[in-house]
Formats: C-alpha cells, structure tokens, sequence
C-alpha cells in the first residue's frame, strides 16, 4: 500500500478528488466509528410482543389461504403456490420460470383482483418477512450491552451512500404495517428522547440546482409544494387548489421516477395508467421543466465521451456499459448517468453534514450522540433538556452543509421511541 500511495494520491490530484478524499471520507470514517460503537437500543421484550402478535397474524392467515385452497400445503414453496393458483384455481399465468410458474411479488400484485387468495398470500409473506428479518434477525443480532451495532461501509455503493450491514438499519421499514418495527428502539438512558432530523426532497432540490432549471428552482425559493407544482402542469391545472390527493401521488411518482430515468412504461406500471398516459405526463413534466431534459441530455452524452459522470463533489461513477450492444445495458448505464450525479450528490451533502454534526456536538458540548444515519436522516439520542437546543442546532448544520442555489430543507422530530420521532 506504501508503494501505492504516490500513483493513488497523484491520480486523486489530477481528478479533482483530494478534498473527497481528506476533507469527507477520511473524517466520517472516525465519525462512523463512533456511531457504530455507540449503537442503538433495542427494547427486546417489544420486540418479543410484536413477534408473538405477527405470529398469530401469520397462523390466521395461513388457515384462511388453506380453506381458499381446499387444501394444506407449503406456502413457502413457489413450486407448491403455483400448481394451487395457476392449476387447481385456474388462476391466468402471467410469467413462467424455468422450475414452473413464477408467483413474485410482480405476479400476486398483477392478479390480485382475480381472487381474494392473492391478497392473503401477499400479506402472509408481508407479515413473515417482518418477522423472520426484524424479529428474529435483530433481537439475534444484539449485543449484551442490549444494542444494535450496525457497521457502515464507505466503499460498497457506487453512487458514495453509506451501507449498513450486520444488520442492515437503512432497511428498517418507514411505512405500512412494518413501521410498528421503530417503536422496539429506544433511548438508553431514562429521560431522554430520541431525535429525528431529515433532509425533505433532497434529490429533487438536488436536481433543480444542477440543471439550472428556474421553474424547479422558483418553486422551491418560494416554498412551493413541488408535488402539486408538477400536478398543475401534468394535469393542466390552473391553481393548486384543484390538485387532488391521487394527482399529486402521481405527481410525486412522476418527480421521483424522472430523477431515475424512468420510461413511461416504468411509470405506467409504477403508478398503474396507461402507457400513453404516462407518456403525456413525462412531456408534460419536461414542458415544466426543460432543463431538466436538457441536463439529462448533457449526462449521457458526457458518459459516452466520457466513460463516466461526477457528483457535486468530483465522486464519480464509471460506466463502461453506455457503449454496450445489448439494449438494457446501454439503456440502464443511460439511466445511472442521469441518477448518479443527484443521488450521489445528495448522499455527499449528508456525509459534510455527519462530519459537521459531530464537531457541533462536541463544541456545543452536549450529552446528545447521533446514533444512525438512513439515506436522508440523522437519529440522535439527546436528553430532553437538550431537545430544544438540538432542534436548532441540527437543521442550522444540515441546512448549511453544502451551499445550493435553492434552500435546503430539514424537518426534525422526536419521542420516546424511534417510532415516535418520526
């Protein structure tokens, strides 16, 4: 590695990445260090209950998948699901493997009004997973100390965000059934709270400042809902008034899937219209936005000549596979061109604000300690005394951690659990 180092130093210098390297990385590794051995507790005898009530959950549906059936048989057996839908039900087969019927989770949704077993099988794996990963997985995973100690790798992803393994907590479900999962972690002392602080739409901030483009950038100086900004114009809307709820989840889709170089065959199926329609709603998010199109233009023609793309902070991402004959590669190496700077860029600006957190932390000279980072959120665990002061010190740090030419917006809160502050 000592013989290494000049060659690797040399090549940081002339890609404009020796800041990436000695003013991020290298400080978030001891910053990590110390959040992975801090840890999080976990309340076992929550977690415990929560498993005895998925269990009987999992029990009653099972039963009830059996007399839809006319029969037992291995639920967890694709081969057995299939030939009991697709022979003895007479369910239409929607895609074939090479073992027998596929039953993904892409097929069950497909046919889920075609019978009521469909639905059943899928909250049945719904509640199993829930408990087998969460359950069973964390309560496996604590240490004496009664925490989870997640590890963080720096080098795993391509676009530059942290993974966490050992166990996964950037996985811990944020929405639905699976949610109830945050209330099993708590503080680990009494009288303190745990404090929750995320960055909102920061992608999309993200990608109004590298395209340029004003409308995006008005709406969000202006603290504009960019949701229904974009559901006036898909919909041809004259005020925002007229943006009902379903609109504006579609609207929504359509912002986020754009970030990631959706077709309109991806955000047809995402958000089940027609393919035509959701070709209208792309145009029409372009006529909104023209920028946009043109910065995700100016990305894949700089990947192919290239062979790579950067995010804000000179990370970049090498994509060989913009030149490839097949299809789906070329398509999906297209994709990551337009992705990777707003993902990478938005995962960069969380990592300077970790950096900054930590040194604010220590200067202000709190008891608070941050415990986790998941994609665009900062869990600490804090006093209540010093609840109110993190409630302006946090957002102050994480708003001012890169400079964009759109504000950042940060929303914090807090509980008794992770659950509650969120």
């Amino acid at each position: 590695l000592f013989a290494l180092r000049p060659d690797l130093t040399g090549d940081l210098e002339k890609q404009e990445q020796t800041d990436l390297f000695t003013d991020m990385e290298m400080p978030l590794s001891r910053v990590l260090a110390e959040m992975e051995t801090q840890g999080i507790t976990l309340n076992a005898k929550t977690l415990k209950a929560m498993g005895t009530e998925f269990s009987q959950s999992i029990k009653i549906l099972e039963e009830k998948i059996y007399a839809e059936a006319g029969l037992k048989f291995n639920l967890n057996s694709p081969k057995q699901l299939g030939e009991i839908l697709f022979e003895k039900l007479n369910l239409p087969v929607i895609k074939k493997t090479k073992t027998g019927y596929s039953t993904s989770v892409d097929v069950l949704n497909e046919l889920k009004s075609a019978s009521p077993i469909v639905q059943d099988i899928l909250d049945y794996r719904g509640w199993a997973k829930l408990n087998s990963t969460y359950v069973v997985g964390l309560l496996k995973a604590q240490l004496p100390d009664h925490k989870i100690h997640t590890r963080y790798l720096q080098t795993l992803t391509q676009t530059g965000r942290l993974s966490s393994v050992d166990p996964n907590m950037q996985n811990i479900p944020a929405r639905d059934e699976g949610k109830i999962i945050r209330k099993a972690f708590v503080p680990s002392h009494e009288g303190w709270q745990i404090f929750s602080s995320d960055y909102s739409q920061i992608e999309l901030r993200v990608l109004s400042h590298i395209s340029g483009d004003e409308n995006m950038q008005e709406a969000f100086k202006h603290g504009v809902d960019i949701h229904a900004n974009t559901a006036m114009k898909i919909f041809g809307l004259s005020s925002p008034d007229q943006v009902t709820p379903d609109m504006r989840r579609q609207a929504k889709a359509t912002n986020f899937g754009i970030v990631y170089g959706i077709s309109d065959y991806g955000l047809s199926q995402n958000i089940g219209i027609s393919r035509t329609q959701a070709k209208a709603f792309i145009d029409g998010y372009f006529d909104q936005y023209p920028k946009v199109h043109d910065y995700m233009d100016a990305m894949v023609k700089k990947a192919r000549e290239e062979g790579y793309v950067e995010t804000l902070f000179h990370r970049r991402r090498y994509l060989p596979q913009i030149h490839s004959r097949n299809f789906n590669l070329r398509k999906f190496a297209e994709r990551t061109a337009m992705n990777t700077p707003i993902q990478g860029s938005a995962a960069d600006i969380i990592k300077v604000a970790m950096i900054r957190m930590q040194k604010a932390l220590d200067e202000a000279g709190l008891q608070a300690k941050m415990l986790l980072q998941v994609h665009d959120e900062l869990i600490f665990e804090a006093p209540e005394e010093e609840i109110a002061q993190l409630s302006e010190l946090v957002p102050k740090v994480m708003d001012s951690a890169v400079h964009l030419d759109v504000p950042l917006k940060v929303e914090s809160h807090y509980g008794p659990t992770w659950f509650d502050a969120k």
